[in-house]
């Protein structure tokens, strides 16, 4: 397991419209395994599988990709014809305005523009008509977009910055999963910016690559986090390469050709540690076993490298506020 967990804001804010719109909302979790009480707990956190499903549910129960999020619902199956809409298209560049070009024809969905900026090019969401108080749909639309350029031009697309016109929230730290870049709160706009060289490019994709693509997107585009290319995540992945033998921090830098002082010096510089790096790994670790039967608690503990199960617990409850028994009852 190498995706990084979903906290359970994301959770709550998907099921915002859905509640709104009086549907029951316990059942639908319970549908696709995750219990309602997981989500009172702030610090809980879900796989990314789950939150896939949560997703498709979602469309499904409202019979809208927007999930009640919307001035107006988008029925379902609006994003795959405005994938085959453009999946023809020469270049990058033709294909996204001509996907904005089609979103628009309906009335009151969200603004999506594409422009030039020199070297850059800038893809702008306007959600001021939205229903949208925690943004996660305007986030959403943001993320999809910019892995669905990615899948179509066969490389992703490195994202400079990540404007937003709300102030920073308190979920912040969330992030890094979903705008790998520097990120600019209380802006003129929400928007993402990327080298220009990128529109030029041709597409990579055609019809039947794009039937096994549909198959879960768009709900997989924004259930995996992007990694980008941070000092972070590099870390992160060499880490889960080698976690049933964890290295200490002078190993690490050993195999990025840096040393101690640098590497801690370019990590405080991101905002992280690497005593953060690797809790944040064997929490998301810890969550994917308790979420299967195959391992007993002793077992996750040893193998994330606990000497003592009570260390494990102890860490475990101070990442998500449940003990490891209480989130596999959950989970259960």
């Amino acid at each position: 397991m190498r995706e990084r967990t979903i906290a359970s804001h994301f959770v709550r804010a998907a099921l915002r419209g859905a509640e709104r719109q009086g549907h029951d909302c316990s059942a639908l979790l319970r549908q696709v395994a995750i219990q309602p009480a997981l989500l009172e707990e702030p610090r809980a956190r879900i796989a990314p599988e789950q939150f896939t499903r949560l997703l498709q549910g979602l469309w499904e129960a409202l019979d809208d990709e927007y999930m009640g999020l919307g001035e107006q619902p988008s029925k379902r199956g609006t994003f795959a014809m405005m994938c085959h809409a453009i999946i023809h298209c020469r270049t990058l560049d033709k294909a996204l305005n001509r996907g904005a070009l089609f979103y628009g024809l309906f009335p009151a969905s969200p603004g999506i523009q594409l422009q030039r900026e020199g070297d850059w090019a800038r893809l702008t969401v306007d959600g001021a008509a939205l229903r949208d108080p925690e943004h996660f749909l305007v986030e959403s639309l943001l993320v999809i977009w910019h892995r669905l350029g990615s899948w179509l031009i066969g490389q992703r697309i490195r994202l400079e910055e990540a404007t937003f016109t709300y102030v920073e929230p308190p979920h912040v730290g969330e992030y890094d999963l979903l705008f790998p870049c520097s990120r600019r709160f209380a802006a003129g706009r929400t928007s993402l910016l990327f080298h220009a060289r990128y529109l030029d490019m041709p597409l990579l994709q055609d019809e039947r690559t794009l039937k096994h693509f549909l198959e879960h997107s768009p709900a997989d585009l924004l259930a995996r986090p992007d990694g980008g290319d941070s000092l972070s995540s590099q870390i992160r992945r060499l880490l889960g390469r080698t976690c049933s033998d964890w290295p200490d921090l002078d190993a690490v830098a050993q195999h990025l050709h840096i040393s101690p002082q640098t590497l801690r010096r370019h990590l405080r510089e991101e905002g992280s540690s690497f005593q953060e790096l690797k809790d944040h790994l064997r929490r998301d670790l810890a969550i994917y076993h308790l979420g299967r039967a195959d391992l007993s608690i002793q077992d996750i503990a040893e193998q994330l490298g606990f000497s003592e199960p009570s260390a494990f617990h102890r860490a475990f409850k101070k990442w998500t506020g449940l003990t490891p028994g209480a989130y596999r009852a959950q989970e259960n």
